[in-house]
């Protein structure tokens, strides 16, 4: 199919689905909440059979639970899960890294270097709520240009099995900004010289310590 051609459109399972768990990624439902499929029908505009289908894939996700007399539940993990998430997400987004410092092209480098660019400008301006977002994004940009096959889709896996609300952002924070932005500064000259044990180290470090600061907040 060429790139041109219009895509299908998104099904009303693939829809609830991409709602719900954007609602869950960001804990606008939190840990321990009932899902009732007649409700999010409702509350979507839908009927109660792609409710269920959206359902069934967030419990494959490990994203819902479902108890007798209960019904589906949004999973509520501690902080063993915690420390597990950014453990797994140091490594997996660390080997992106890792790679992308072998196969980045010069195009690649700007666009991240661009998005670097525009966080800089947006923490200087003091709109620190959209950082959080725009760091997602170049995380994941690195680990889709080390790893387009499989690493890319693995990355964006972990993150969305483990609720990050908003407010819980380090990024939110002014007095970890600054060490934040360097850090994505040195992941960006490591990837321009070619050095993937210094990417890999950064990226590892950084990610570290977003989970450190979530553990003590």
């Amino acid at each position: 199919m060429s790139s041109t051609e219009p895509r299908p459109p998104m099904s009303k399972a693939d829809y609830v689905y991409s709602v719900l768990l954007e609602e869950i990624r960001t804990g606008r439902i939190p840990g321990g909440t009932a899902l009732r499929a007649g409700e999010v029908a409702k509350r979507l505009g839908v009927s109660v059979t792609p409710v269920r289908e959206a359902l069934r894939r967030l419990e494959k996700d490990r994203l819902i639970s479902y108890e007798a007399h209960h019904g589906a539940t949004v999973v509520d993990l501690g902080d063993e899960a915690l420390a597990e998430y950014y453990g797994v997400r140091a490594v997996v987004e660390g080997l992106g890294a890792r790679l992308a410092a072998a196969r980045i092209t010069a195009s690649e480098l700007a666009e991240l270097r661009e998005l670097h660019a525009s966080m800089a400008d947006d923490a200087a301006r003091g709109r620190h709520d959209r950082l959080g977002e725009q760091s997602r994004r170049f995380h994941l940009r690195i680990v889709d240009i080390g790893g387009p096959a499989f690493l890319g889709a693995h990355a964006r896996s972990v993150r969305n099995s483990f609720p990050v609300p908003a407010e819980a952002s380090l990024w939110l924070d002014e007095t970890q900004v600054k060490a934040q932005l360097e850090a994505h500064e040195g992941i960006l000259a490591a990837l321009e010289s070619g050095d993937a044990d210094t990417a890999e180290r950064i990226m590892i470090d950084h990610v570290r310590r977003a989970g450190e600061f979530r553990q003590q907040h």
